[in-house]
């Protein structure tokens, strides 16, 4: 995953309200009308905090009916632990490289 992948995502749960949005997302898919019962925010914030969110790939809307309901994309999530991991083993094999120098006999 590429940093200009990675960097909406970061920026889109940097956000205390979207974070939140996200978690309750992750629970069950929720309308816009709903998510603002349960968040101390108005609808037309959540409206565009989710717009966000969509762009970062993390939800999708699907249309029940007449509502639009907002769905996690956990694949999404998934997607950015695995390149978070990825730069974890990198800094994990870089710090074993620098301690094998440091203790090397002189």
């Amino acid at each position: 995953m590429s940093s200009a992948t990675l960097a909406p995502v970061f920026a889109a749960l940097a956000d205390d309200t979207r974070w939140q949005i996200l978690q309750e997302l992750g629970r069950s898919d929720l309308s816009a009308s709903a998510l603002a019962t349960r968040l101390p925010v108005t609808r037309q914030a959540i409206a565009k905090h989710l717009a966000v969110l969509a762009e970062a790939g993390l939800v999708v809307p699907v249309r029940a009916g007449r509502e639009i309901r907002y769905q996690a994309l956990g694949s999404r999530l998934s997607e950015t632990a695995r390149a978070l991991d990825a730069i974890g083993a990198e800094w994990d094999r870089r710090l074993a490289a620098i301690k094998r120098l440091a203790e090397e006999p002189s």
